[in-house]
């Protein structure tokens, strides 16, 4: 069975999305002033990838990954009610922590590591919802991230975390044929939300199980994490409100100055493959784990600075 797992995943994402784009009524992204989309595009794609993952946790519900799916699939269905009829901040926040803080608790993360678990947990699952707003990108992050994730765990001799990983990882290809630009669906709060709570706690699992260092996940989804995290600390150091809807992240600079989301799409992915096979290197070599992680941030610095040197001319050539 588990050689087919993450095939069902594929083929279970597949059909279900295109089951659902078939229907006339459909929850839709509409484009306003903070959208880097012009037409009006379904948001149902999450429904897709969770359906995927629900049909191979069947076999998989067991051990340390129960507390993980039991929370995911609790935040799918919130994020479903956000995404169709739409719920107060607040209350999405509460799931978030309860979530979070649940899982956690299952995994056995008591004391000061459970408070700083929770709101990593939390801030990842946000950021990777933060990160979704350009076509093929957040599926290609779950592509590649939780692609990475199951090599590895295949390697450290985790056959049920690698196969639950892989498994996210087909689901998130499925999408992606639907997602790719130019993009016929979106994958929504239900599918950005859980993912990026799977991408937190599956690299606390594998951390608590040895089967990589903590720094191993943190690299492969640095991507997003820096992404999001540099854009939320330059926001709130200018006193903007955080949580408002923006156009200020990375990626979405690179398409205002010019690019098509297909080419921001594949420099994306190349940069993915980039951090991940630097987390490899660092898997493999924890020793020079500190050259390693000097080479990503002076990877990160370089991209940053060229998208802000371009960023001002183009506000100066105004």
């Amino acid at each position: 069975m588990n050689t087919w797992t993450p095939v069902i995943a594929f083929v279970v994402c597949w059909l279900t999305l295109a089951w659902l784009l078939r229907r006339s009524r459909l929850p839709m992204d509409h484009p306003n002033e903070r959208s880097l989309h012009a037409t009006p595009t379904p948001r149902i794609g999450g429904l897709g990838i969770m359906a995927g993952v629900l049909a191979v946790s069947v076999w998989l519900a067991n051990g340390a990954l129960l507390p993980v799916m039991l929370g995911a699939f609790a935040l799918a269905v919130v994020s479903v009610l956000d995404d169709v009829r739409g719920l107060p901040v607040r209350v999405r926040f509460l799931a978030h922590f309860a979530a979070a803080a649940g899982c956690l608790l299952a995994l056995g993360v008591s004391g000061w590591a459970l408070l700083a678990g929770t709101l990593a947990v939390v801030w990842m699952t946000n950021l990777y919802n933060f990160m979704d707003g350009a076509d093929g990108l957040a599926g290609g992050m779950a592509t590649i991230g939780f692609g990475a994730l199951a090599l590895a765990a295949w390697l450290g001799d985790a056959p049920g975390l690698a196969v639950f990983c892989g498994s996210i990882a087909a689901a998130a290809l499925a999408f992606l044929r639907f997602n790719f630009p130019p993009a016929r669906v979106f994958m929504g709060d239900t599918g950005s939300i859980p993912l990026g709570f799977l991408a937190a706690t599956l690299g606390i699992v594998g951390a608590q199980q040895d089967v990589w260092p903590w720094l191993f996940p943190l690299l492969v989804f640095s991507p997003f994490i820096v992404d999001a995290s540099v854009t939320l600390t330059r926001r709130a150091l200018r006193g903007e409100k955080v949580w408002r809807a923006h156009r200020s992240h990375y990626y979405q600079r690179v398409v205002l100055l010019g690019a098509s989301h297909r080419q921001l799409a594949l420099v994306a992915y190349a940069l993915m493959l980039t951090m991940a096979a630097l987390a490899f290197v660092l898997r493999a070599f924890p020793l020079h784990a500190g050259a390693t992680l000097i080479i990503a941030a002076a990877t990160y610095f370089l991209i940053f600075f060229g998208i802000d040197f371009r960023w001002r001319r183009s506000r100066n050539d105004r």
